[in-house]
């Protein structure tokens, strides 16, 4: 019987840290490993979608489905400061695209993808030790 619970655990380790699957969710994120949470895995999606492109829309598409779902409530400011993130960053990329034609647009992408990349990073900072957002409401960082 011991023998199977130790298999059983074996197969719900994430990524190696000994805590069953059970007990994962509960705890708060220690200062010995990343924590693959929800909002952690959008704002790594949005900064993956420099290199790819797509994988911010499959990052906005996740945050809102996750939203509606029920989740700890730190993870509220996430969602709301993510999806703001992405929406505000997608209307002023095509903003910046306008002005393109007067050349001011071209100025205006580098500070874009400055802004977006913090926010996604200070997102993830927060997911990390398990901390809503301060302000989700801003535009500033």
């Amino acid at each position: 019987m011991d023998e199977d619970k130790t298999k059983q655990d074996r197969g719900s380790v994430k990524f190696g840290d000994g805590i069953p699957a059970s007990q994962r969710e509960r705890r708060p994120a220690s200062g010995n490993g990343f924590d693959a949470n929800r909002p952690t895995i959008v704002s790594l999606l949005y900064l993956a979608s420099f290199l790819t492109g797509i994988t911010g829309l499959v990052g906005i598409v996740l945050a809102h489905v996750w939203k509606g779902e029920s989740h700890e409530p730190w993870m509220t400011s996430h969602y709301t400061y993510l999806i703001r993130t992405f929406w505000f960053g997608f209307v002023a990329s095509l903003v910046a695209a306008l002005l393109s034609v007067v050349l001011i647009g071209f100025l205006l992408f580098p500070l874009i993808a400055i802004w977006f990349g913090v926010r996604s990073v200070m997102s993830m900072l927060k997911a990390q030790r398990r901390e809503p957002m301060p302000d989700p409401a801003t535009l500033l960082f």
